[in-house]
């Protein structure tokens, strides 16, 4: 998958070839992540009866850990799916023969190609993130209308 986005550099990405496909995996991957707006359940029931009255210390840190790793995992989902994934996205230059180096050049292009699947993961990462700390909360009304005007016409 990811030598087939490779072909034509950034324009290659499936992010260009299926734009719905990744509108929907994206909000697919917020709704299992719970972020906003699909945190409505834990934003009102749990603040009061939920977990985060009975656990404390290392339990709820681990809580916080797994929410974020989910965060990462679907991340790096969006990354190898949809934004070529390993491969640097400039076409024609080889990384090795680039910075001329042939015989550590598997060691090196492997390296060079974890950093860069790295550095589009968190730089994917950061989106979610900060949509939560800059919007504000949806009602649960406002996210029932807006899933009826907005999404059902696409179904």
């Amino acid at each position: 998958m990811i030598e087939a986005q490779s072909k034509y550099g950034f324009w290659g990405w499936n992010l260009w070839r299926q734009p719905i496909g990744f509108i929907v995996f994206i909000i697919s991957s917020l709704a299992e992540c719970e972020r906003l707006p699909f945190d409505l359940p834990e934003a009102e029931e749990e603040l009061v009866a939920g977990y985060q009255n009975r656990i404390f210390g290392y339990q709820i840190w681990l809580f916080y850990v797994a929410s974020y790793l989910n965060l990462l995992v679907s991340s790096l989902f969006v990354t190898v799916l949809y934004l070529g994934g390993w491969d640097l996205s400039i076409p024609y230059i080889f990384v090795p023969e680039f910075f001329e180096i042939n015989k550590a050049g598997e060691v090196f292009g492997t390296t060079i190609g974890i950093f860069i699947t790295l550095a589009k993961t968190y730089l994917f990462l950061f989106i979610p993130i900060t949509t939560r700390w800059t919007l504000p909360r949806l009602r649960m009304d406002q996210l029932l209308i807006l899933d009826g005007n907005s999404f059902y016409p696409f179904l």
